[in-house]
């Protein structure tokens, strides 16, 4: 039996929407008039097939931006009245990306048969991160969804502006690195092999570094296949190691060893901290739920259990500020050389908490802080993409001068000889 999904107005002229087993649509019409309604349109619902779940949850990525588009409409649209079914309805067939579109028909559905926005989205956590969760269903609980999509939103715009300048600096050495990679590649397929049959014909001696970029021509122009072979199994390697927890650690460690990437990170890692915490916090989501959502998002894990351990401290009566100063390097009871207890975060973020609590304005202050942290961090990021452009041009230089000497060499050699 087919299953229909309708729209429907009662004798008050109010609108429904549901689902309906039925025969055929004389069958859907005459069960909804038993229950006072008139049918005003219906589609089929067609049943998800093995080969959509699959698409659905291995498919394509749903972008941050198509996030703000459905988060700032379905605020928009609430405001004005519309009904939460409708509002996701009409949003599920605006969204451009078809996964994203199918779990906000499923969404719609589950709020039909008498569930919440928040038990909805809680079925897509790879859409909808827990945050978006929390937040909505502290909205629904106490009245506020308006306001809270709106803090959302804005939330969501502030974090694509911020991927938006990191992003947009890193693009020139990017392009760079790529470039040189092709020319290298194209050198090392096209090139090599005319002038190593050039030397082989002339049965010269070759020095070792010849050999070596004359061999590695051979191989990727016979077997370049291997090539992406290794590369992937490389990445699948890393990935599966990473998992590891000791691994894990130890990689971070590395990570915040290194003085200019260091530096990024925390000031990332407090934009994002303090912007995140500030809109769970204006919503109402507790404090010590805040901290324990947040460190969930990073992806460091020094960074995670930093978080952790100060909501473990908040339980136990101690402010936000006093938990954080022993990952600010401002607490003397911990050494430098302890990575647990390094600056983790910037030392503005546990003064501007600790004036929050002071004044009852926390998360007022958090988000006046994150707008400054992010325009550092692009700052940052400016100042890293122009000290790298130098390097790029010395790994340039350097791979040139390298394949001259290694195939001029023999030429040299073959002229001395002709001489």
């Amino acid at each position: 039996m087919p299953r229909y999904s309708y729209i429907a107005k009662s004798q008050k002229g109010e609108t429904k929407l549901g689902f309906l087993d039925a025969e055929n649509e004389t069958e859907l019409s005459e069960s909804l008039r038993q229950e006072g309604l008139f049918l005003i349109s219906y589609e089929t619902e067609k049943k998800s097939s093995r080969l959509e779940k699959f698409s659905l949850v291995f498919g394509q990525s749903v972008k941050i931006s198509d996030k703000i588009f459905f988060i700032r409409n379905l605020q928009v649209m609430t405001s004005a009245g519309v009904s939460l079914p409708r509002a996701i309805g009409t949003l599920s067939a605006q969204a451009k990306n078809k996964n994203f579109s199918k779990a906000l028909i499923d969404i719609q559905k589950k709020i039909i048969d008498g569930g919440s926005l928040s038990q909805g989205l809680a079925d897509y956590p790879d859409i909808f991160p827990e945050i978006f969760q929390n937040m909505i269903k502290v909205g629904e609980e106490s009245g506020t969804l308006e306001q809270v999509l709106k803090s959302l939103s804005r939330q969501l715009e502030k974090q694509y502006d911020l991927k938006t300048k990191i992003t947009g600096a890193l693009i020139y050495p990017l392009v760079v690195v790529s470039a040189m990679i092709a020319i290298g590649f194209a050198m090392l397929i096209i090139v090599v092999p005319q002038l190593a049959a050039t030397f082989a014909e002339l049965e010269i001696s070759l020095p070792f570094t010849t050999k070596i970029v004359i061999g590695l021509g051979k191989f990727l122009n016979e077997r370049w296949y291997f090539l992406l072979l290794i590369i992937a199994g490389a990445f699948i390697f890393l990935k599966q190691i990473l998992k590891i927890k000791p691994v894990k650690k130890f990689f971070d460690k590395i990570v915040l060893k290194i003085p200019v990437v260091s530096k990024l990170i925390s000031e990332i890692n407090s934009a994002s901290f303090t912007r995140t915490l500030g809109s769970l916090m204006s919503s109402g989501v507790p404090l010590v739920r805040s901290l324990e959502i947040i460190s969930g998002t990073f992806g460091n894990i020094y960074f995670k259990e930093s978080l952790l351990e100060a909501a473990e401290k908040i339980k136990k009566g101690a402010k936000l500020s006093d938990s954080l100063k022993p990952y600010s390097g401002q607490d003397a009871r911990y050494t430098e050389s302890s990575i647990r207890y390094q600056n983790l975060y910037l030392p503005i973020v546990v003064q501007m908490v600790e004036v929050g609590e002071e004044t009852g304005e926390t998360s007022q202050v958090l988000e006046q802080l994150a707008v400054f942290l992010e325009e550092e961090v692009a700052n940052t990021t400016k100042n890293l993409a122009s000290l790298i452009e130098p390097l790029l041009m010395l790994a340039v230089g350097g791979a040139v001068g390298f394949f001259a000497i290694s195939m001029i060499q023999p030429m040299y050699s073959m002229l001395e000889a002709i001489e």
